[in-house]
């Protein structure tokens, strides 16, 4: 793979979500605004008008899709416009196995915090530091599942 502008923006994006996530549990309206912003001035850039519907139209997929999850409680907003952005500098092609990779990482995420919760119960005392207590970040899912996609050729 080679890497064009759209490659590092998905980079610039994820390395920003992933450090907003961590550090606030919050992914900024800048940063998913921004990766939105940004894919569909690329393509619009790259490929015209129908460039900019197909970043458009990936911006919805990747809205409509994880909206189901915000909708059951199991992610906040903040994920859901970061996938739509990636929507936008993916496209409306990429984005679904981008969305299918990053639910994917999810569950295996999912699955080690909750053994690590686990293991912190079972080893130390109680008042021992909470492994995401309460919430589990997503934006290293989805930037990784992203990636995946991305460096998978999708």
């Amino acid at each position: 793979m080679t890497m064009d502008l759209g490659g590092w923006a998905i980079l610039a994006v994820g390395l920003a979500a992933v450090g907003e996530d961590l550090a606030r549990r919050q992914i900024s309206n800048w940063t998913t605004g921004g990766a939105a912003l940004a894919g569909w001035v690329w393509h619009g850039t790259q490929a015209g008008w129908s460039g900019l519907g197909d970043a458009l139209l990936g911006t919805v997929i990747g809205f409509g899709v994880f909206l189901v999850f915000y909708l059951m409680g199991g992610m906040g907003g903040g994920d859901v416009k970061l996938m739509a952005g990636f929507g936008a500098l993916l496209g409306s092609g990429p984005i679904w196995m981008a969305a299918l990779l990053a639910a994917l990482c999810g569950g295996v995420l999912a699955a080690l915090v909750l053994a690590l919760r686990r293991v912190r119960r079972w080893w130390w005392p109680a008042g021992a530091p909470a492994v995401w207590s309460e919430s589990i970040p997503y934006a290293p899912a989805i930037t990784a599942g992203v990636w995946l996609a991305v460096v998978g050729g999708a």
